[in-house]
């Protein structure tokens, strides 16, 4: 972790984050307390069960936040990307961490305390609304994630994490836009799922074979989005 200055005006988050929504004064606030990181890939900003003493502020970068069970096993509850704010479910409800946040790419994350985050949330409401508005989705994509493990297959559960990751990490390119841009190791894809490797990688080949995907070096190519759309309703 190497620590660095960035102005959050100037920082690529800033329009998309709950910071457009500062007023200049809050800025002013943030900029004086806040403290920046430069994490390497595989780093850890933070770990499950610690006590959240701020939130961070994705400048840039993929985290990936998981738990990790007894016996090793990392499952993956979401993905959080520019923009994006860690630990402040945690910080707002006054409890520990529930995750592990680990960078799957090198990541800038800012650092705000807790005094300064709560007293903008105290003071605006748009702020407020926003995370609000975040908490609420995250609530729902839980709610569809549970309903998916207990009743669908894991062929059509590996089917719905390839639409996911399609348009959670779509490419920028405008020429191909099929491509999952993120690089995800096939066992993190299994810890998605919720099942084994050896079973992804199966079912990966399967669907490569039906010509549902290809594969593009590491990365993966939708080529069927609409086959893999049936393959994932199949249960409903």
């Amino acid at each position: 972790m190497q620590k660095l200055y960035q102005d959050c005006e100037e920082c690529g988050a800033y329009n998309i984050s709950i910071f457009s929504n500062c007023t200049p004064e809050q800025m002013d606030k943030i900029t004086a307390s806040k403290t920046c990181s430069h994490y390497k890939k595989g780093q850890h900003i933070f770990y499950v069960d610690n006590i959240p003493l701020g939130v961070y502020c994705i400048c840039k970068g993929i985290v990936k936040l998981v738990k990790t069970n007894n016996d090793g096993k990392e499952q993956i509850l979401r993905f959080a990307q520019q923009g994006e704010f860690l630990g402040y479910r945690a910080l707002i409800a006054d409890e520990p961490l529930v995750s592990t946040a680990i960078c799957i790419e090198d990541t800038i994350a800012c650092f705000i305390p807790r005094k300064q985050f709560i007293e903008i949330m105290d003071e605006n409401s748009s702020v407020s609304k926003h995370l609000l508005k975040s908490l609420s989705h995250e609530l729902g994509v839980v709610e569809e994630r549970v309903q998916s493990m207990a009743q669908k297959s894991v062929r059509e559960r590996v089917a719905e994490t390839l639409l996911f990751l399609h348009a959670t990490f779509k490419s920028d390119s405008k020429q191909d836009d099929s491509v999952i841009s993120i690089t995800l190791p096939r066992e993190d894809i299994a810890n998605i799922v919720g099942t084994a490797t050896e079973t992804v990688i199966r079912l990966l080949s399967e669907f490569k074979t039906v010509k549902l995907i290809a594969f593009e070096g590491k990365k993966i190519k939708i080529l069927n989005k609409a086959g893999l759309e049936k393959i994932s309703n199949a249960s409903l």
